[in-house]
């Protein structure tokens, strides 16, 4: 392309702003990006490429940052200090970031070996909002390093102090509210006085109205606000909005079926971010489908043979597949663990809780390629990571066999955008960890239960696994990931792994019923500790004592009635401590940790909330629980101080720019924005980026986020946030129409083992108002049982799930009355009665009838 002469330069001034982020790269590589053939990296505190022989033309090899606003007829002065292993010529730009790549200074500079000064200056001849600076480095016949430091762009006047677009100060859940739940909204005002509000349907017309209730200074925003509640208006429709003081919500819709696709949306985020796999158009749509990653493909480094970080090991691990943790390209243990822990008791409730429905998770319902394998949708996906983690496990015969490495990830750290079948970095693992390997012996565990009905060789696979790495942690329970184990991804270092070793063996002791691990649980110093189980903060990858008590109080398991009843305890003890949270938040907000600061990914910790939240609901039936999930939800999908939705494609103001290497849309108009249901990791008065330190100093804590792809420490996307964003939406979607889907039967189930085999008996009750005729009821078994010959019924059975069907002399079922049935069967293993039965499609009460 044709390159236009600079405009005549003009000298800025000293006190000129600065134009480019972390130009000394003290802060490491971001916001910096380089192509796929060129891999950088800090060293020595300068930015180094390594270039290869052979490029053609000066923009094959490019280090680059994006982003840089210019104003036409301003003065700016670019200076660096550059060196080359070989000597060349450079050319440097300063550019649109896309075509026709208008360019308002394009020089050439030699460099070798000894570090120049260089400065060029320019007149911009054009206003720029998202210009680009770029290091032209190709051309060259010779592989060289090219490195660079103390990178300026000075020029242009100062730009205002950053000040938030918050739009309409009547902040909304901008999806909706449940027909029979909370309805509550917050309104910024300078105003001490309660104000009128009124709901108003989409056409206009006037259908609800009130005062406010003034909360005076919200300490999280440091707005003063008050509050709003229209729980009373039932009528669903959609297009609503409230006005206040002449000031008009974003519009909302008031429904029982508002959450099913965030759901599906959450789920899909993990096929999504798979590693190994092509992810297909057919399933997500053309603009994010992409190949393979890292399966050895040019320039692609494969994961199905990676050697250890220099003196870690001297094995490889075939170790492909997984999910990528987040915008890089990484697979790390812990941050998996907890994630797939969550969507495998997303389907688990589905066994223990009459409330939840199935369906929406099963075979051929999520947009994944494993449809037609008779295996829940939700298991197929949680089977692609729990995989991964097996294959991390060190293998027999080598020093700590049994342990689980930590992570998987590249030499160094890719530039943005960076597609990852384009990633060309050296993959490495780490070396193994104790949490990392009790985050496997936990999810195996799980994993061994829960497959038992679709494929009893994996899960077997998943129980070996889980005995293994526990021993392995018991014999070397204090191996620590490196706090400073930080290049080309994440450390994510853990100083006290009890919380991992209490989750473990909770979930050993429910799959085996092996008294070693209930007393490893009940020894626990966490046991019975709602703080040390359930941190004011939330559950998060380096807190996951919680996971194992949520699951001790909900899935069948050997505990005593007092055990059992001891941890349900700590699970509503903390739930009440966030519902109480939620109740006085001016948001609604169910997060507020004990030193008031907003911690990195913060979004993610009010969901893992809400899940506690959630489960106390499901034990207790408390509308408190409930309510404060909601409302959650709200806070979540808008009603917050930045009146934004954090769920891409969800709400009038959603995140679209979160940090991710493929969805990058914002740098390259070519690739997408996140797909819809990708969670943003929120609030983060940390600011570690330099693109929030740039914007946000002095920030309130609700108010430290920015929906820049380059602020990755309050806009990355993770798949421990998606994960209980999407146990969360199941959870909505399955109150549905809250009081509406009131179990109207009861089921009274007993089942007596026999060698080799077990006999049930049960009574049905209709407790509805209303015949049925003819009646059906279903349940599935989460074992390995099968029917073998029955009376009172016809049943029939796939896979795990049994439907009972009435005879006809027993075909009518009226209000009141009863009827009994049984069958016999087989099991190779465990019989364990089911918690979860429907009667023609809606939930029954499991009590004993007598």
């Amino acid at each position: 392309m044709a390159l236009p002469a600079p405009a005549p330069a003009v000298e800025p001034a000293d006190e000129a702003p600065e134009l480019i982020a972390n130009g000394g790269f003290s802060e490491g590589t971001a916001p910096w990006w380089w192509t796929d053939n060129s891999p950088a990296a800090v060293v020595d505190g300068r930015l180094c490429a390594d270039v290869p022989a052979g490029t053609a033309n000066p923009w094959d090899a490019i280090i680059g940052q994006n982003a840089l606003t210019l104003a036409a007829g301003e003065g700016y002065t670019l200076s660096y200090t550059a060196t080359s292993t070989v000597p060349l010529t450079i050319r440097t730009n300063v550019q649109l970031g896309v075509d026709p790549w208008t360019t308002e200074l394009s020089a050439t500079q030699q460099v070798g070996e000894s570090a120049e000064r260089v400065s060029h200056t320019f007149t911009a001849a054009a206003d720029h909002d998202a210009a680009q600076l770029a290091f032209q480095l190709g051309g060259s016949e010779k592989a060289f390093t090219f490195c660079v430091d103390d990178v300026s762009l000075r020029g242009g006047t100062a730009p205002p102090p950053y000040e938030p677009d918050t739009g309409s100060p009547v902040r909304v859940n901008q999806v909706g509210y449940l027909t029979h739940g909370p309805k509550n909204g917050t309104y910024v005002t300078e105003a001490t006085e309660p104000l009128p509000w009124t709901l108003n349907a989409v056409d206009g017309t006037r259908r609800a109205s009130g005062t406010t209730t003034p909360a005076g200074i919200d300490t999280t925003s440091r707005q003063n606000v008050h509050t709003f509640d229209f729980g009373a208006f039932t009528t669903a429709g959609q297009g609503y909005t409230v006005t206040v003081a002449g000031d008009r919500s974003e519009p909302f819709a008031i429904g029982d079926d508002l959450y099913a696709s965030l759901r599906t949306d959450a789920l899909a985020y993990f096929y999504h971010n798979r590693s190994g796999i092509e992810i297909d158009a057919d399933l997500v749509g053309e603009e994010y489908a992409r190949p393979a990653g890292h399966v050895n493909v040019s320039p692609n480094q494969g994961d199905n043979d990676v050697p250890c970080q220099p003196g870690v090991c001297d094995y490889r691990l075939d170790a492909a597949g997984g999910w990528y943790d987040a915008g890089d390209h990484g697979k790390y243990v812990v941050n998996g663990g907890i994630s797939v822990a969550q969507l495998m008791s997303a389907f688990e409730r589905t066994l223990t809780e009459e409330s939840a429905d199935a369906a929406p998770l099963g075979d051929g319902e999520l947009p994944l390629p494993e449809h037609g394998n008779a295996t829940p949708d939700i298991l197929d996906e949680a089977r692609w990571e729990m995989d991964f983690l097996m294959r991390m496990q060190v293998p027999a015969g080598e020093p700590l066999a049994g342990m689980a490495h930590h992570k998987l990830h590249d030499k160094a750290w890719t530039g943005l955008p960076t597609r990852p079948d384009r990633d060309p970095q050296p993959r490495e693992l780490h070396p193994p960890s104790t949490a990392a390997t009790l985050n496997l012996a936990a999810t195996a565990a799980q994993c061994a239960r829960l497959f038992v009905p679709y494929d009893a060789a994996f899960a077997s696979r998943c129980g070996q696994a889980a005995r293994t790495a526990w021993n392995a942690a018991k014999a070397h329970p204090d191996i620590l990931a490196d706090p400073d184990d930080g290049t080309g991804g994440g450390a994510y270092p853990d100083t006290d792994v009890r919380d991992e070793f209490y989750w473990a063996a909770a979930e050993l002791f429910i799959t085996t019923g092996q008294d070693v691990y209930r007393q490893e649980v009940l020894g626990s110093p966490l046991h019975g500790v709602t703080e040390a189980v359930f941190p004011r903060g939330g559950m998060s990858w380096g807190s996951t004592a919680g996971l194992g008590a949520l699951d001790l109080a909900t899935v069948p398991n050997r505990l005593s009635a007092d055990q059992l009843k001891a941890v349900r305890g700590t699970v509503t003890q903390a739930a009440d401590g966030y519902a109480a949270d939620s109740g006085k938040a001016a948001y609604g907000i169910p997060y507020a940790p004990s030193d008031g600061h907003y911690v990195w990914g913060s979004n993610g910790q009010v969901a893992n909330n809400m899940v506690v939240l959630g489960t106390a609901h499901d034990l207790t039936g408390k509308a408190a629980y409930r309510d404060a999930v909601l409302r959650g939800l709200d806070y979540l999908l808008g009603r917050n101080p930045l009146n934004t939705s954090y769920v891409t494609g969800y709400g009038e103001r959603d995140a679209r720019n979160q940090h991710h290497r493929f969805w990058a849309h914002q740098l390259d108009p070519s690739l997408p924005n996140p797909a819809p249901g990708s969670l943003a990791g929120g609030p983060n008065d940390a600011i570690q980026d330099p693109v929030a330190q740039s914007k946000l100093k002095g920030c309130a804590p609700a108010m430290c986020y920015i929906d820049h792809i380059e602020s990755w420490a309050t806009n990355e996307v993770t798949i421990n946030w998606n994960a209980p964003l999407a146990w969360i939406a199941g959870y909505a979607d399955d109150l549905g129409g809250g009081e509406n889907r009131a179990a109207t039967c009861e089921v009274a189930y007993t089942s007596q083992r026999w060698d080799g085999g077990f006999t049930t008996q049960v009574v049905l009750k209709n407790t509805g108002t209303r015949a049925l005729s003819p009646w059906q009821l279903a349940w599935s078994f989460a074992d390995t049982q099968r029917v073998t010959d029955t009376w009172g019924t016809t049943v029939s059975q796939t896979g795990p799930r049994v439907v009972a069907k009435a005879l006809g002399w027993n075909a009518s079922l009226p209000p009141g009355g009863t009827v009994r049935f049984g069958f016999n069967g087989k099991s190779a293993g465990q019989v364990n009665d089911p918690r979860v039965f429907r009667l023609n499609g809606l939930p029954c009460g499991v009590t004993p009838i007598r």
